[in-house]
């Protein structure tokens, strides 16, 4: 198990739970997690008891995707969080997230979160800004190239 440690843009902790490492990648791990708090409703999902979530962290990205599936194994979406580049020891997953995130449907549509949230933050440095757009760009690219994460995705013509 692996301590994943989201922080805030100042570097505060918002919060932490454990995970199972599933598989190590060259830049970056993937985790095994369940969603064992509150129902949260969210408006275009809601996370559940028992939801799986596949997690990848990657130390040259500024983002992270969480595959999730309701825990019949039905898939729900990818929550994509815009952050600096994890920090990955044996014991912990040290993340910042930057605000920004995206949801993409099962179908493969994104809707882009918290943008005014994040134009908006005076805490963010110049640096997190650019890291931020990248990472919201990157996303964005593989989803329509239907790469890594989104690669089960079927292509539409």
């Amino acid at each position: 198990m692996i301590t994943v440690v989201k922080q805030n843009p100042l570097g505060e902790i918002k919060i932490q739970y454990k995970g199972e490492v599933i598989e190590r990648l060259p830049h970056g791990v993937v985790l095994l997690a369940y969603w064992t708090l509150q129902e949260k409703d969210l408006g275009y999902t809601r996370f559940e008891s028992g939801d799986r979530f596949i997690e990848y962290y990657y130390t040259d990205r500024w983002f992270n995707i969480f595959d999730i599936a309701h825990a019949n194994g039905t898939r729900k979406g990818w929550y994509c969080n815009v952050a600096e580049p994890a920090v990955i020891s044996e014991e912990h997953i040290k993340q910042v997230d930057l605000l920004l995130d995206i949801w993409v449907n099962p179908k493969g549509e994104p809707l882009i979160l918290d943008e005014d949230e994040f134009a908006s933050d005076p805490t963010l440095t110049p640096e997190q800004r650019s890291g931020a757009e990248r990472g919201l760009q990157a996303i964005l690219q593989m989803l329509a190239a239907r790469r890594d994460v989104f690669s089960s995705l079927e292509i539409e013509h």
